[in-house]
């Protein structure tokens, strides 16, 4: 569901750059004169690279998700369609605070506090011409239609742009810094489409635009002072963890082993669909971990078009809303390293999954036919609610490792589990002899493949 919208909840990319960084603050400081050549830096270790490459990949899921923001505001308004509670207005602000915080408490970071604030209104500067000059140039109506500057969500760009923040001034202290900033940030991210107030890709896009502005930010401020921090020493002190322990946000496509629902001529009527969530696990040596997921699947359904065999003129289509559940699973992971930058992940969860209630509409397409129960041309036929089932989820993902702190990872689940879904026929359609209620009980088994950004800590 809105779990799309973390994609950069561990991001950490700056602790990448740091240990780029520490490689650069520790190299001989004694001019070469040309004696010898200087390193040529990989593709990843580029500025621009490093500067860009979440933001990207966060733009880009944005235009992805673009044409499925309605199917995804759907997943919110079944599970919690009245929230309404406004933490994210003051969220947005608590990475920066706590960076500030720390500052004021003697707490030494990566900057001292006169480069720090340079750095922070900097940032705040490119995110507001960013954020405004798009907002009002795309004119994207509001999910709730309030107001037409929907995209990109500013509320999003400002917690993403302060977690990258302190996760530049104190993410090499202590990664915990850069994690509780993110998951502010998402929190935030989450909070606008709990609230109503965002579609999915104004979140992404927000998110991408927050942490380019820090980026940038940092990038040219480094370059009028001519190094990487004030505090080098404690730069050059950073070492990271062998073990393979991360956090990860997944997006991908789900494809059922089985149909799921079928017409009365047995054709299949459920699409491909999504899925999104966030996975981590703990690891106590290079190869054996513990960890789990929360993740949501939709499988959307294809139209059924009806028509009424005594009168050609009467005709209609079926409409179910999407099928959907949240998932929170368990259990042991194993890691195959077969290089410095590759390796191989294998899991086996165990969990919770809760289904999303859902109805089954008619929709009549013909102007003539009068229907009494007719609201906006459409009629509820039923009515169905899965019951919270346990589910098993096996899977592996190969990750490329970009940095030593972040990896691109490919991912294939399959996941199974016994559904029980009871349906709830309406009167109207109902003959005297007809079962009002019905229960269905069949396995469902599907597969899940997609795209991980990978952090490690």
């Amino acid at each position: 569901m809105y779990f799309v919208c973390l994609l950069t909840l561990y991001q950490t990319l700056g602790w990448g750059q740091l240990i780029n960084n520490k490689q650069h603050l520790t190299a001989p400081t004694t001019p070469n004169y040309g004696l010898s050549p200087k390193k040529e830096k990989t593709f990843f270790e580029k500025d621009a690279v490093q500067i860009s490459f979440v933001p990207a990949i966060l733009l880009t899921a944005s235009g992805l998700t673009w044409n499925k923001k309605e199917e995804i505001r759907e997943i919110r308004n079944r599970y919690v369609p009245t929230f309404q509670y406004k933490y994210d207005d003051l969220l947005q602000y608590a990475p920066a605070a706590a960076t500030f915080g720390l500052k004021a408490a003697g707490v030494k970071g990566r900057n001292d506090f006169k480069r720090s604030a340079i750095s922070y209104a900097t940032s705040m500067a490119i995110m507001a011409i960013l954020v405004n000059g798009v907002k009002y140039t795309a004119k994207v109506e509001r999910p709730d239609g309030s107001s037409k500057n929907s995209f990109p969500s500013g509320h999003t760009a400002m917690a993403f742009a302060n977690a990258s923040f302190l996760d530049k001034e104190y993410g090499l202290v202590n990664p915990m810094y850069s994690i509780g900033g993110y998951g502010a940030a998402t929190m935030t991210g989450l909070g606008r489409s709990l609230n109503n107030r965002h579609w999915v890709p104004d979140i992404l896009a927000g998110a991408g635009i927050g942490i380019l502005s820090t980026q940038l930010a940092y990038f040219f401020v480094d370059k009028i002072y001519g190094n990487k921090g004030d505090n080098l020493s404690l730069i050059s002190r950073f070492e990271g963890n062998e073990n393979p322990s991360f956090m990860a946000i997944k997006l991908g496509f789900t494809s059922g082993l089985e149909s799921i629902v079928e017409t009365e001529n047995e054709e299949p009527l459920a699409k491909l669909g999504w899925e999104a969530g966030l996975e981590g696990a703990y690891f106590f040596n290079k190869h054996w971990g513990v960890g789990g997921q929360i993740a949501v699947a939709s499988f959307p359904f294809s139209e059924d078009k009806v028509n009424d065999p005594d009168n050609t003129n009467i005709n209609g289509k079926v409409l179910s809303e999407s099928m959907g559940n949240l998932t929170f699973s368990l259990g042991p992971y194993y890691a195959i390293h077969f290089s410095d930058r590759w390796n191989l992940m294998i899991k086996a969860l165990g969990g919770y999954s809760i289904g999303a209630d859902g109805n089954i509409s008619l929709k009549v397409l013909s102007h003539e036919v009068h229907i009494p129960e007719l609201e906006d041309g459409k009629v509820q036929l039923a009515e169905y609610k899965p019951a919270n089932v346990f589910q098993f989820t096996g899977g592996l993902a190969l990750t490329y490792n970009i940095t030593d702190n972040l990896g691109l990872t490919a991912y294939s689940d399959f996941n199974h589990s016994q559904s029980k879904i009871t349906y709830k026929i309406n009167d109207i359609v109902l003959d005297k002899e007809d079962i009002k209620v019905n229960t269905v009980k069949h396995p469902l088994n599907y597969l899940s493949m997609g795209i991980r950004l990978t952090a490690y800590f």
